[in-house]
């Protein structure tokens, strides 16, 4: 595998080849005029738009998804390998590895998104098949391996393969719709072409109408789950970035249980151990010493697994959210609501934008990957704790002094929080002035009985400080399993308030969401257009000489005649104050 991806770079620089001679530059330059045959060709082909491409998101997902097992490679030690004397060179060697993974890669995407569909799909499907024959061929010959066992390869690359075979059946359907409209045949679905997406003009739509005065009922899914907005989509980027968080996040996993069964092999090995120890050794304590070292390496073992599912779920679930949470933001912005975000973070400068969107996806796969090993080890924590604190009481014979200690402590917390309550009853009952009004719903914060008061505050300081000492470590350790729960929530910041600007992953959030949000919204794109359709529109008048009507619009408004006037006089006021002076009276 690691030298077919060396020897892919000659067919992938190949392909981008003969894409940039058919591609076009925007302006003539002295080569053109050095050599004329060139007519503007050889132009910079671009294997995806970052910021605001809605086509073919799923196939592009489905390529970065064929992706991943390269990106495996470079962890392995026989790719590039390295000197000792060399070992810091390393991040140079993991960069040249990166570029060569991307170039190697870059025929899935410039094939998918070229204008020329029949050269694109062509040279595509036959990219796509030999490397598809090559994984192939790698797992009939050694389906197996030492780790796991059986079926190894198989679990470790059906991804990738599912991902190719669905790029395979992209290229051949690019390249029979492009084939049926190069001989003029009747197309298979009726598509009309569009030079604003369809779904941003019907946002701008659905913004001029009167909202409904009942709205309809909605479905517990929708109440609860996720809300389908028909007016909304999701940008190639967020896509790709979900349907690559989720391969990686499994080949994470599938790569953590190598890890997990050699080190279950080397416990079983010293369990062996031990059985030895107990059999030479007649002493009770070494005896008692030596279950207890058993019974904690079959707990961790078992809640290992358990958690490794529950880990998963919580990761699964965190892109899911990830992407309701940007279009709960994006939709926020668009209406220009800013209240949800830091201070800090209203106005960043735009070369920190473009740098978020860059790094955006590559960080966030980084966080679910990362977020899912510090929750599972969270998780396995916390577990063992479980078992420690309840299950394995129960299992030697003492559970009765097990629920004895439980109903102490949970007396003692019931204690020290009905003291807390006693405190404000205490407060709102003798402390503060009656209500001004008797519809209020509290007292007014105005002292009442202060001589009282000075001595109720005096005598209970003393076990306020030693309260402070159990709530200052309730704090830290909420602050813990917070931060380690939102670790991979790239979304949401798990600094305090103030240090925002700390939080690199929220940085990255934030910069992408205004990037999006100035190249994508719906009211600025169709704004745009307009202005684009009406410059051609003059062009084309100045240069036929005759007014050119067209029915083709984008959306069809339908505006009332009192509403038209309506508009006109605000205009008109809003450039002329000075005539609302003026105006009848009514």
């Amino acid at each position: 595998m690691e030298l077919f991806l060396h020897c892919s770079l000659l067919p992938s620089i190949a392909i981008i080849v003969v894409l940039s001679c058919l591609e076009k530059r925007a302006r003539r330059s002295w080569l053109d005029e050095k050599w004329p045959l060139l007519n503007r060709r050889c132009g910079m082909v671009i294997p995806l738009d970052f910021t605001g491409a809605f086509s073919n998101r799923w196939s592009l997902g489905f390529a970065f998804g064929a992706t991943a097992n390269k990106v495996m490679i470079l962890f392995s030690e026989d790719y590039l390998p390295l000197p000792s004397k060399f070992r810091w060179a390393k991040a140079f060697i993991l960069l040249t590895g990166a570029l060569e993974v991307g170039l190697s890669s870059y025929p899935f995407f410039a094939c998918l998104s070229t204008r020329f569909s029949i050269t694109g799909a062509t040279l595509g499907f036959l990219y796509t098949g030999s490397w598809f024959a090559i994984i192939a061929m790698n797992i009939v010959q050694c389906p197996h391996g030492q780790i796991i066992g059986e079926y190894e390869n198989i679990i470790f690359y059906w991804p990738s393969l599912l991902c190719q075979v669905f790029l395979l059946g992209r290229f051949v359907h690019m390249f029979v719709k492009a084939s049926r409209d190069r001989l003029r045949l009747p197309p298979l679905t009726e598509e009309k072409a569009s030079v604003m997406e369809l779904h941003q003009a019907q946002y701008v739509q659905q913004l001029m109408r009167k909202p409904p005065l009942m709205q309809p009922q909605k479905s517990w899914i929708r109440r609860n789950v996720y809300e389908w907005d028909p007016y909304f989509q999701f940008p190639s980027r967020m896509i790709t970035m979900a349907v690559l968080a989720l391969i990686c996040l499994y080949m994470f996993v599938v790569n953590e249980f190598y890890v997990f069964k050699m080190v279950s092999q080397a416990l079983q090995a010293l369990k062996s151990t031990f059985d030895v120890v107990i059999v030479s050794s007649n002493t009770t304590e070494v005896v008692a010493q030596v279950e207890h070292l058993k019974d904690f390496i079959d707990v961790t073992e078992g809640v290992w697994l358990f958690t490794t599912v529950t880990a998963c779920l919580t990761s699964v679930s965190y892109v899911f959210h990830i992407l309701a949470c940007y279009r709960k933001h994006m939709k926020r912005l668009w209406a220009g609501q800013k209240q949800f975000l830091p201070l800090v973070f209203v106005r960043l400068s735009s070369s920190q934008n473009v740098a978020a969107i860059a790094r955006y996806s590559g960080w966030q796969i980084a966080y679910i990957l990362w977020g899912y090993l510090i929750i599972h080890t969270v998780q396995c924590l916390f577990g063992v704790m479980f078992m420690y604190g309840f299950v394995l009481p129960i299992k030697h014979g003492q559970g009765i002094e097990m629920l004895k200690n439980l109903g102490t402590g949970i007396l003692t917390l019931a204690v020290v929080i009905g003291l807390m309550q006693l405190q404000i009853a205490t407060a709102t009952a003798f402390f503060l002035q009656p209500k001004i009004l008797l519809t209020d719903k509290e007292k007014p914060l105005a002292l009442d009985n202060r001589k009282a008061f000075h001595n109720f505050n005096y005598f209970l300081f003393f076990y306020n400080v030693v309260l402070g000492l159990g709530a200052c470590l309730f704090r830290l350790l909420g602050s813990v399993i917070v931060g380690a729960w939102l670790i991979a929530r790239i979304d949401r910041t798990i600094m305090p308030k103030g240090y925002e600007a700390a939080d690199l992953g929220f940085r990255t959030w934030i910069g992408m969401l205004f990037m999006d949000h100035h190249h994508t919204n719906p009211t600025l794109v169709c704004f745009c257009h307009l202005l684009v359709v009406r410059t051609r529109e003059r062009q084309q008048q100045r240069t036929t000489g005759y007014h050119h009507f067209t029915n083709a619009t984008v959306t069809d408004f339908r505006v009332s005649n009192k509403a038209r006037t309506r508009w006109l006089l605000s205009y008109t006021l809003l450039n002329n104050p000075s005539l609302s002076a003026l105006r009848k009276p009514k």
